[in-house]
């Protein structure tokens, strides 16, 4: 799974990275500790221009489905099984056509043993970013007025698989990190989302979840680069 990321890049940075023709507004500011709700960086293609126009924008992490009748639900949405998202209610409509990436500088997992949790930092062997597969979507506050700029939100979750590689003793899952080739077919909404796509997708992401690197952390508190500093046993 993937319950807290970094993203240590600027926007403009981002736009310049994934060829970003619209950059949003309120775009978050660099992040060393995102916990599940806050609003992250996402990048995701417009169906509703012709050609579609690629975009910055951010996005709540988790995600509300169009059908929701309030913002939170009783089940977590910040993932996504990749297995089962294509049947699920949630995230279905989203597979069809509203994909997006989630760049990110690289994540925590905690690896248990007994009652002990002890954190890594997850990141690509080169320092460059992460693009991991997300969905995204779009959802009409009931509860506001027409008028009010805030009644549509833009929420999106991770798509997690099983963990390769080295990267599986310390926890079974990961997120679907995808490498640059796939960028462009994961995100054209002209393409018709489903469970193929997604075990595509997974397949693609082999190589990148393989080729990851990680270290033990200190307790996974605050804010700020030291988060990500690598600890041994005896500076505990």
């Amino acid at each position: 799974m993937c319950g807290r990321f970094i993203i240590t890049d600027t926007a403009p940075d981002l736009a310049s990275m994934f060829d970003v023709e619209h950059e949003g507004e309120n775009l978050p500011e660099p992040s060393w500790n995102i916990r599940p709700t806050e609003q992250i960086p996402i990048v995701l293609e417009s169906a509703r221009t012709d050609p579609a126009v690629r975009r910055l924008e951010s996005a709540r992490w988790s995600l509300i489905p169009s059908f929701a009748t309030e913002p939170t639900s009783k089940f977590p949405t910040f993932n996504a099984r990749a297995e089962t998202a294509a049947e699920k209610p949630t995230f279905k409509t989203s597979v069809r056509s509203r994909r997006a990436l989630i760049p990110a500088t690289g994540y925590f997992e905690w690896h248990t043993e007994g009652n002990v949790k002890t954190p890594y930092f997850v990141h690509s062997d080169d320092g460059l970013p992460l693009a991991f597969a997300g969905l995204y979507s779009w959802w009409k506050n009931p509860a506001a007025a027409d008028t009010d700029p805030a009644r549509w939100v833009l929420s999106a979750t991770i798509l997690t698989t099983d963990a390769r590689g080295p990267l599986a003793q310390i926890h079974d899952r990961t997120p679907v990190a995808l490498p640059e080739e796939w960028w462009d077919h994961w995100l054209d909404p002209a393409t018709q989302g489903d469970q193929s796509l997604i075990d595509a997708a997974v397949a693609a992401s082999h190589e990148v979840v393989e080729s990851l690197d990680f270290h033990e952390v200190a307790p996974v508190t605050g804010n700020g680069p030291e988060l990500i500093e690598p600890v041994t046993r005896d500076s505990m």
